[in-house]
């Protein structure tokens, strides 16, 4: 087979969740597979991730706007490079593509209804992009994946997609992302203390930022210890507007937002974090959460969406809209030595059930079946 990737974003310097899955399921699937040929199409950046390898060919298609790469530029690199099939690994693909088409969706977000506090220019053109392009392409994929069995029943009650279309694929999480001694003191590049929460929050309200900090609020009030509060992707103008807002002056000092954190270094955060806030309203799958617990850092996430399954039953699950009960689990991990060494070896022992490798021959097996059906 001669199989189309995209992955559109993998060079770019700052890199987010969906630029991670892909990049790491063309890793695995370098490793794993010989037979195939695989062509990878980019767009040029800084940082060159992924080498090229007998099988594995690296195609830099120029031109910045998303958009314009994806519904013209990828189309006629795809013509050009004479494939089987063409898989389109970010929730959208072009409208017009002659050959074979295999979607990952990683969430349908775009099909509900927007938070007008969202104010980020890119998150709403975005947005809108998914609205517009979606649906005029689920129509044309052989297969449509998705992350996780919470999402593949929302797709396919929401929009009505065949069951025997739709393939859930779990992600994984690197291999470096385990209990480790921080030699060097990575942490200090981003914080002066041990022991601290850790959430990873922005702008987008489905991150939950701002019950998060009302938590964390609560928390300073009942806690001996006051632990500080590292937070990655957030400003400080965003995170005045929420403390002026909800009266919450107690945390200004204890706040720590040193801004994007680059992914090799999130192993040593992570181990020297106190315990991990993962209080999103609403995930399709959750790498973080993956993370921190294959580091043995214990973990308080949400009731919602997929975070129950990917966290497992064990997992320390609250409701992501009660500051207070947020605000009782930080206290109970800090009051309560058994349960935090309990939550510790839960988190391991859970994280253990994925992996990458999983993911690229799940992957695999779906190329080979869709060109069998050709």
């Amino acid at each position: 087979m001669r199989i189309g990737i995209e992955a559109q974003r993998i060079f770019r310097k700052n890199k987010h969740g969906m630029d991670y899955v892909v990049l790491q399921e063309i890793k695995e699937l370098q490793k794993i597979d010989t037979q195939n040929e695989y062509f990878v199409f980019v767009a040029p950046g800084e940082d060159k991730c992924l080498e090229e390898s007998k099988h594995v060919h690296i195609i830099e298609i120029g031109g910045s706007f998303y958009p314009l790469w994806e519904q013209f530029s990828l189309p006629r690199a795809v013509k050009e490079w004479n494939l089987d099939i063409l898989h389109c690994t970010s929730n959208t693909a072009p409208i017009w593509c002659r050959i074979p088409l295999i979607l990952t969706l990683h969430d349908i977000i775009f099909m509900e209804p927007r938070d007008k506090s969202n104010k980020s220019f890119y998150q709403n053109m975005g947005w809108l992009y998914r609205r517009l392009v979606v649906p005029r392409i689920l129509k044309k994929c052989r297969r449509i994946i998705t992350v996780s069995n919470y999402e593949m029943n929302n797709i396919v009650s929401r929009l009505g997609i065949p069951q025997k279309k739709m393939v859930m694929i779990y992600n994984g999480y690197n291999d470096w992302f385990k209990p480790i001694q921080d030699l060097n003191q990575v942490y200090k590049k981003y914080i002066d203390v041990q022991g601290y929460f850790f959430f990873l929050g922005n702008t987008d309200p489905k991150k939950n930022t701002e019950r998060t900090l009302i938590a964390y609020s609560k928390y300073l009030e009942r806690s001996n210890v006051k632990r500080k509060l590292l937070m990655a992707d957030l400003d400080n103008e965003y995170l005045k507007a929420i403390i002026e807002k909800n009266h919450i002056e107690n945390i200004w000092r204890r706040v720590v937002i040193p801004g994007y954190i680059v992914n090799n270094d999130l192993p040593y955060i992570y181990n020297n974090a106190f315990a991990f806030l993962y209080t999103s309203l609403r995930e399709s799958f959750g790498i973080p959460l993956l993370e921190a617990m294959a580091c043995g850092t214990p973990v308080i996430t949400s009731n919602t969406s997929s975070m129950p399954e990917i966290g497992g039953p064990d997992a320390i699950l609250v409701n992501p809209e009660d500051s207070d009960e947020i605000a009782n689990k930080m206290i109970q991990l800090e009051e309560d030595d058994l349960f935090y060494r309990k939550q510790e070896d839960i988190g391991i022992r859970r994280a253990e059930q994925f992996s990458w490798r999983q993911t690229a021959e799940m992957l695999l097996s779906v190329y080979e079946k869709v060109y069998k059906q050709l």
